[in-house]
């Protein structure tokens, strides 16, 4: 049977009891695109100073929210934050500047970088003096060579890059 109005509610609950669901207090949002990810990432530490803003990083150059594993290490005159969360075993150089960003485990960021809406992958590895932004992601075990600027890069995993990217671009 065919039926252009809707089902009654009892018959559309049930229809949908096999799939998991989750209460979330506070926001919901679709993370799929690495913006959105950000943009739901700088709602998670806002929502986690209100709630347990103890959880927050406060050691030296920390800027608003900032998220730090306690196995990350953070060398001097660093300025990290706002909106920034650091995984285990990061290790940030000193002089490095990071704000709206993620760094996933096990990665490096050398000396005198300045890291702005990106995502960086598991492993990967950011070389002096690099500029990165405009909603960058490096996959999992990428490096970037020395005094390059990556503007909107979705560099995919295991790749060496010596050469600047100017504009956004998926690099293969």
């Amino acid at each position: 049977m065919c039926s252009s109005s809707p089902p009654p509610l009892p018959i559309l609950e049930s229809s949908f009891s096999c799939f998991p669901c989750r209460t979330v207090l506070g926001f919901w949002m679709d993370i799929g695109q690495p913006k959105d990810f950000l943009t739901g990432m700088c709602m998670y530490l806002t929502s986690l100073r209100q709630l347990s803003p103890d959880r927050l990083y406060s050691g030296a150059g920390a800027v608003g929210n900032v998220l730090v594993d306690p196995s990350a290490k953070i060398g001097s005159n660093c300025r990290i934050g706002p909106d920034v969360v650091i995984g285990p075993g990061v290790v940030v150089d000193d002089g490095v500047c990071v704000s709206r960003c993620t760094i996933l485990d096990g990665s490096r960021i050398k000396s005198h970088s300045w890291l702005k809406s990106s995502i960086v992958g598991w492993r990967s590895s950011i070389g002096q003096w690099v500029r990165m932004e405009n909603n960058s992601v490096l996959g999992e075990d990428v490096i970037i060579q020395d005094a390059l600027y990556i503007n909107g890069g979705t560099i995919l995993p295991h790749k060496n890059i010596g050469a600047s990217v100017p504009k956004p671009e998926i690099v293969m």
